[in-house]
Order: C-alpha cells, then structure tokens, then sequence
C-alpha cells in the first residue's frame, strides 16, 4: 500500500514539473510570437511608404513629362505653317448659259372653216397631208348658191338692157335740142318749146344714170355671189401640213362669218417657233438676236441652232417671266408643234461676276464667307453670291480675278494665320 501511495505521489510530482516546463516555454513561444508581428508591421509600413514614394515620384515625373510635351506641343502648333490647297479664282464668262424649258408652235397656224353653204363634194386631203399653197382641199357642191348667180346674172342683164335704152333715150332728147336750140334763137321755135327740150334732155340723162347705178350695184351682188361660188373650192393658204380634219364627203358645212364649221387646220412647218418664259434674273438680258441651242429629250443626238427673233418687252405679273420667241428652221420637218423642249439661252452678261468653286464658301454666322491667301497669310473676306452652279458659284463682290481662295478651309483658320498654299490645285476653280 505505502509502496503505491510513494508511486502515485512521484508521478504528480513529475507532472508538476513537466507542466512547469511546458508552460515556461509556451510563454516564451507567445514572447517571441509578438517580437516577430511587431517588427513585421513594420516592415509593412516601411515598405508601403516606400511604394508611395515611389509612386508620388513616379506621378510627378508623368505629370512633369507631360507638361514638357505639352508646351512643346504648343510650341509647335504655334510655330506650324498648314499647307492648304488653294484655286485661282477666274472670271465668269461674258456671257451666261440658261437652260429653260420651251414649247414648239408652227411659224403659222390657221383654222379654215367653210364660207359657203353646202355640202362636200370632194376631199382632197388627210391628216398629215403636206400641200402647197393654193392646193384644193375641199370642193362644196353649192346648187342654191349657183341659183342665186343664174338669177342675178339676168337681172344685171335686164338692168343693163334697160340702161341701153335710157341712153337711147337720151341721145335722141340730145339730137332733139341740138336741133331745137338755133330755132328757138331765131324764134321760129317758141321758148317753150325749147324749154321742154331741155327738161327732157335732162329727165333722159338722169334715167341714165340711174340705170348705170342699178346696173353697178347688180354688177356688185353678182361680184359677191361669185366669189361666195368661189369659197365652195377650199384652198391651202400657204405651204404646211394638214394637223386636223373635221369633215368628209357629204357632210353639210354651214357658210357663215361667226359660226361657219370648222373644216381643216393646217400648220407651216418649215420654221418653228419656240416659247420659252425668261424668269426675271435673266431677262434683263434677252434680245432678239442672241443665240439659243433647242435639245428635245427625245432626239438626244440632235441640236437645234436658233436665234431670239422677238421678246414681249414686258413681264408677266404673275409669274415675273418674259415671253420670248426663238426661230428654228426646220427644213426635214424634225421638229412638229407642241413638243416639250430645253432651250439653251445665251444671255450677255449685264455686271462682271467671278467664279469661285463651291467647297470653298464658309458658312457661318456672318455671312457666306472665302479664305483669300495673300502674302502666306488667310484674309477672311464675305463675298455676295449672285448665281449657284452646283460645283462652283458666282459671286460679284469681295474677290476678284487672280485671288487665291482655300479649298475646304479648316474650322480653325482664322483671319491672319499663316498658310503655306499649294498652287497645284489651282485648276479646280475652273
């Protein structure tokens, strides 16, 4: 028993120890635990500083470089000369091309319609038909009419007849008094008697007289039945071609002045006319005598050379145009009455004008504005433009002949800058 109580009492007192030990060194372990966090923080923190001043000296030194760069990009820029392309500006031509649309007319036109009544007895002519002047177009059958001739005919006959035997009459009234006359001188014929000669000398002269009148006035109505006789033959009055027909054979036509029937049109074709309305910028112009060139859209290949023969000298309120003719001789009949057509004016110009190409107008709140080279330097000048030709415009103000303008001018160019021109450009102006 004492034996085990000795054993039990040596191993507490072994534990003790080792338990005394152990904690001895789990302390010094934790000692040495925080020496080693205490100086590894610190490490940390030198080693962020370090990073940070690293990175301060790294941004200071961009941000200096990039100072540097920018002043000797201004430098630069300040210093720099564009090399700009530029046009010589030309003058406009003395005369300007206007392109307008026209409408074909016959050189004449007419629109026959009957001057007799009666029907049609013949037909000579078609739609398209080419006569000459004084062909027979139509022959009217007029049997009342060539009645009314018949009978007036006699009636002159009888009014002549009856003239004849008045001047008989008066001829023997004459011979009487010429007989009478140194009778009733000498008084062998009472005075009397020698007046009713004389009275009936002058009641024969004037029965005469009156005869030759009824006679003339009949002469007259058998004048104009003849010539009503000869409206029955419907003639062509001048060369053209038939454009219209409105009657056939046996068709009844109406003689009359106002409401006679419409029986043919004919037109002259050899020279057309061409209306075109001249709007009221290029009118001022136009004179009889300029050129035009007629194009019709369908004869594409063709130009037809005209002259403005007549112009209306005066504008149409409503649409502030001017009527103007232009003559085309038309020898193969090319062209025909009411074709579509442009008609190409060449109108002398009234003001000088230049031409200076359309990409190098600047639009802004100024006005339309041009960039003049002169002397190296840009000379921003506004310029009134007259005419738009798509590629190029027409300006009579602030430029002129000669003057060097920049194409596509930089939105940054100013009045005074320094350019460097390339001349080689300069036949875009043209």
């Amino acid at each position: 028993m004492n034996d085990l109580d000795t054993h039990f009492r040596n191993d507490a007192i072994d534990r003790d120890r080792h338990d005394k030990r152990a904690g001895g060194r789990n302390a010094e372990n934790r000692q040495q635990h925080r020496r080693r966090r205490r100086w590894g923080g610190r490490l940390f923190a030198l080693g962020g500083f370090l990073l940070l001043a690293g990175g301060l000296s790294l941004g200071a030194w961009g941000n200096h470089s990039q100072q540097q760069e920018a002043m000797a990009t201004a430098e630069q820029a300040h210093e720099f000369v564009p090399s700009l392309r530029v046009a010589t500006i030309e003058p406009s031509p003395g005369t300007v091309s206007v392109a307008l649309p026209g409408t074909t007319a016959a050189f004449a036109a007419a629109n026959i319609f009957a001057r007799a009544t009666g029907y049609i007895d013949k037909r000579n002519v078609d739609i398209g038909d080419r006569v000459k002047a004084g062909d027979l177009l139509a022959q009217l059958a007029v049997p009342e009419l060539d009645d009314q001739i018949s009978q007036a005919e006699a009636t002159l006959d009888q009014l002549k007849s009856t003239r004849d035997q008045n001047e008989a009459n008066r001829k023997l009234a004459e011979s009487t008094w010429s007989r009478d006359e140194p009778l009733v001188k000498k008084g062998w014929f009472t005075p009397q008697q020698g007046d009713v000669d004389v009275k009936n000398l002058k009641a024969q002269e004037a029965a005469v007289a009156a005869a030759q009148h009824n006679v003339t006035a009949q002469e007259r109505l058998v004048k104009q039945l003849r010539q009503n006789r000869a409206y029955a033959s419907v003639l062509a009055p001048f060369d053209g071609v038939i454009t219209q027909r409105n009657v056939d054979v046996g068709n009844l036509v109406q003689g009359n002045a106002t409401s006679g029937t419409f029986m043919f049109e004919i037109m002259q074709q050899d020279t057309i006319r061409v209306w075109v309305y001249v709007p009221q910028d290029s009118a001022f112009g136009v004179a009889p005598g300029i050129d035009a060139i007629v194009h019709v859209p369908e004869l594409p290949d063709r130009e037809f050379p005209g002259t403005v023969t007549r112009i209306a000298d005066a504008l149409q309120s409503g649409t502030r145009t001017l009527l103007t003719e232009v003559d085309l001789h038309n020898p193969d009949g090319a062209l025909s009455a009411g074709i579509y057509c442009t008609v190409e004016l060449k109108i002398p110009r009234r003001t000088p004008s230049v031409a200076v190409p359309a990409d190098a107008l600047i639009f802004n709140r100024n006005g339309t504005q041009v960039a003049v080279v002169n002397n190296g330097k840009a000379e921003i000048r506004k310029v009134k433009v007259t005419r738009d030709l798509g590629t190029r415009v027409e300006v009579n103000s602030g430029v002129e002949a000669g003057d060097q303008v920049v194409l596509n001018p930089p939105v940054n160019l100013i009045d005074g800058s320094q350019v460097q021109p390339r001349a080689e450009a300069a036949a875009a102006a043209r």
